[in-house]
């Protein structure tokens, strides 16, 4: 423990990190079950100590970042929730389609619902079981390495659960051999291996036979699933050989509504693109994100770019210097503003900013809140030195990495580009797919604004667009 007070003074050290959020992490570490400490979802982990989710995540991160905890990028399944695969770094994610055996559906991965990061305490912290998968019971490994952390698990009685759809399971060391006899139902019943992530099919349809049958599984890293069977209900013995290196956890499941039910209950979970849009994550992991040559898909993120009206008549007008000055403490404030709200600074340009959300809504009140900051630093100064403009568009768009920092890159990212050329002084200018989300509407009318509409057209853009001002 010696070396985990140690990691804990120095991760207080960090003067942005929430004190009752270390003390939440130190006090799980200390006194927790070894499955509370494996893969945790932040805003979970949150939303149970009383917790403000980005001050939980931010120390979640500043944790990682001294040693405490181990981060996790997660491919999952969107139908069964089920973790695909495991990277310890986003670069490493490569692949441009995976497949669930479970689901027996193909998927092209995305940033937004299909990656989640998660915190495993490190074993130079805490020794927990998860650090040995391949020991764990059949029950646990499903519990805290198969299925993902946006899947709402029950806390007690998991294995009873489980029972409720499940037939038979079995352990087989590599190079075992076991058979296992069952009495197929009248139902569509899986046979499936978390490890392997592999599945066999079974339609029980017919009319019910007194006569055994048998059935030849071998696992393996090659043939993760194969064709559907449609077998008579009854007695059947399945055969079954490991022919890979680890352990292999073969179970039978009854594809009904108590599978369904039970991995259709959801909760929030902290999304790759989420992170991606964290300031505490770009400054700590500033040039570990993506490989050079990765193109990672974002389904939806909102860009919002700001620029300084007349910047150059200001250097003219009140001196470099005093204008340096002004210029930097725009800054500041728009970084602050951009933290506050859930956001990150991607890069600045001379004057301007290009800043992510991960929601329309919490671009809209940043833009908000830096249009009347900005008023507040003209009347104190009583001049109209600051003239901010501002462009807010949401939409698809890849995540790359360019010049030693990750960006973002698409046709979204040129809109929102040209929206904000379009704003005149202290204007803030949306287009339809901000304005038009639920949330931001809600917050521009809790604020008595109407946004005010126009068709424009856009260099380079064919079509004309509908921008929303928003006085």
């Amino acid at each position: 423990m010696n070396e985990a007070q140690d990691l804990f003074s120095l991760l207080r050290q960090s003067t942005d990190v929430d004190p009752q959020a270390i003390d939440a992490i130190k006090r799980t570490i200390a006194e927790g079950k070894d499955r509370e400490l494996c893969r945790i979802n932040a805003p979970a982990f949150a939303s149970k100590h009383g917790l403000d989710e980005e001050r939980a995540i931010s120390a979640f991160l500043h944790a990682a970042r001294v040693g405490i905890f181990d981060i996790s990028w997660n491919v999952l399944c969107p139908g069964c929730g089920g973790v695909l695969d495991t990277n310890a770094t986003l670069k490493t994610l490569q692949k441009d389609e995976y497949t669930c055996a479970l689901c027996s559906e193909g998927y092209s991965p995305t940033l937004d619902e299909m990656v989640e990061v998660t915190f495993t305490v490190s074993p130079r912290v805490r020794r927990i079981a998860a650090h040995n998968p391949h020991e764990l019971p059949l029950v646990e490994y499903f519990r805290q390495i198969y299925w993902a952390s946006g899947v709402d698990l029950p806390e007690e009685d998991f294995a009873k659960k489980i029972e409720a759809f499940s037939l038979e399971d079995i352990e087989l060391a590599p190079g075992e051999k076991a058979v296992l006899p069952i009495q197929l139902p009248s139902e569509f019943t899986i046979v499936f291996e978390p490890v392997t992530h592999s599945a066999q099919f079974i339609d029980g349809k017919g009319v019910p036979t007194k006569e055994r049958r048998s059935l030849s599984l071998v696992f393996d890293r090659d043939h993760v699933q194969n064709q559907t069977l449609e077998m008579q209900p009854g007695p059947l013995r399945i055969s079954l050989e490991n022919r890979t290196d680890t352990r292999v956890l073969p179970t039978v499941f009854i594809a009904g509504q108590e599978l369904h039910d039970f991995l259709g209950k959801r909760r929030p979970f902290l999304t790759a693109k989420r992170l991606l849009t964290n300031q505490t994550f770009r400054d700590l992991y500033r040039t570990d994100t993506l490989d050079i040559n990765q193109r990672l898909k974002i389904t939806s993120l909102t860009f919002l770019f700001t620029d300084l009206r007349g910047s150059t008549e200001l250097y003219e007008r009140v001196g470099d210097l005093s204008a340096f000055d002004l210029v930097r403490v725009h800054f500041q404030v728009l970084h602050e503003i951009v933290a506050a709200e859930a956001g990150a600074v991607v890069k600045t340009i001379g004057d301007a900013v290009m800043a992510t959300f991960a929601t329309p809504d919490r671009a809209i009140a940043a833009a908000l809140r830096m249009r009347e900051a900005m008023r507040e630093l003209n009347d104190k100064s009583g001049r109209e030195d600051l003239l901010l403009k501002i462009g807010v568009h949401s939409g698809p768009c890849i995540a790359v990495s360019m010049n030693e920092r990750q960006d973002y890159f698409g046709q979204t990212v040129n809109i929102a580009s040209r929206v904000q050329n379009l704003a005149n002084a202290q204007a803030i200018f949306a287009t339809r797919a901000v304005v038009g989300d639920n949330l931001t509407a809600d917050l521009l009318h809790r604020n008595a604004l109407t946004p005010v509409p126009h068709e424009v057209s856009l260099r380079g853009i064919e079509r004309e667009i509908a921008v929303y001002t928003i006085p």
